[in-house]
């Protein structure tokens, strides 16, 4: 009689079904409520892109309109096309617009292998060599992280100036060979942490010495995180305004910020059509670099934090 009782108890619960439609019933009550969180979690989320890529987009559409529409219409339609702000705005300067692209492009690629050598061999001397004093200037270096750029430009102009380098290349490309961004050593000290010592003690037993095992053993494991220091040196020096406007003053030696800022006093008045369609020539590098760098970017960043 007690076996017919508990084998019958399944049967009439819950008013009527099973055990087993009840659970299937909870999943797919638990199926809908996680599906209704997916879309609103997607429809906010692509409310907050459409919200950040509005002013890119205005941008570009504002570059294809005339300058005296540009700021009464916030809308996003074109009324008419005006793709004569390309064709000004790359020949309305003293120079052609690609001068500066050319000059942005040789101070950038001075930085990106600047940085790539000094601090890769920096990162390398703090990760594996022993020397005295090595946390104490660790943790210098590490200081100089906060350190705004403020505070240091007056010296280094007095220095450049004295040594005639004003209006040329050097003061902007030569503290990045000789290490200074230490954002990039740590980044790359901590991807180095991150290797085995284990190769570079079969390196030594095969007779290398620190140069081989940096050369052949440790700088080919990190290209992630040199794809990342290049990545991010191109963006802050392409976008960079300050260093370059303080030893920049040639209309020949300017870069990209400079020229773009040399639209708003250009013919006394603000060109406001040529300067957005140059503002958008000046963003497709960045956006290039970052759509085929992205996978090492992301790469590189997150094995760097989990070391």
């Amino acid at each position: 009689m007690t076996e017919i009782l508990t084998t019958a108890v399944p049967a009439v619960s819950g008013k009527g079904r099973t055990a087993d439609e009840i659970a299937q019933l909870r999943k797919s009550r638990a199926g809908g409520r996680s599906a209704l969180r997916s879309v609103v979690k997607h429809a906010l989320l692509i409310i907050t892109g459409a919200i950040m890529l509005y002013p890119v987009i205005w941008l570009v559409v504002s570059s294809l309109r005339p300058s005296d529409e540009i700021f009464r219409n916030p809308g996003l339609v074109l009324d008419s096309l005006e793709t004569s702000n390309y064709t000004v705005g790359w020949n309305t300067l003293s120079e052609p617009f690609g001068v500066f692209l050319l000059n942005s492009a040789l101070v950038v690629l001075g930085c990106i292998v600047g940085n790539l050598v000094s601090c890769s061999m920096a990162a390398y001397a703090f990760a594996r060599l022993r020397f005295s004093g090595k946390r104490f200037w660790f943790v210098v270096m590490l200081t100089t992280i906060m350190l705004p750029i403020h505070v240091i430009i007056v010296p280094q102009y007095i220095l450049f100036s004295q040594l005639g380098w004003v209006n040329t290349f050097l003061p902007i490309i030569l503290p990045k060979v000789l290490a200074t961004d230490a954002f990039f050593i740590f980044l790359m000290v901590q991807f180095i942490r991150g290797i085995p010592t284990e190769l570079d003690e079969a390196a030594r037993l095969d007779g290398c010495g620190h140069p081989r095992i940096f050369l052949q053993i440790i700088l080919p494991l990190m290209v992630p995180a040199l794809a990342t220091t290049a990545i991010f040196t191109f963006i802050w020096t392409w976008n960079d305004f300050f260093s370059q406007l303080i030893y920049l003053t040639k209309p020949d030696m300017y870069t990209v910020p400079l020229a773009l800022r040399a639209f708003m006093d250009a013919q006394s008045a603000t060109s406001w059509g040529p300067m957005f369609a140059m503002s958008v020539v000046s963003l497709l590098p960045i956006f290039l670099v970052f759509l085929f760098g992205q996978r090492f970017l992301i790469k590189g960043i997150a094995t760097t934090g989990g070391k």
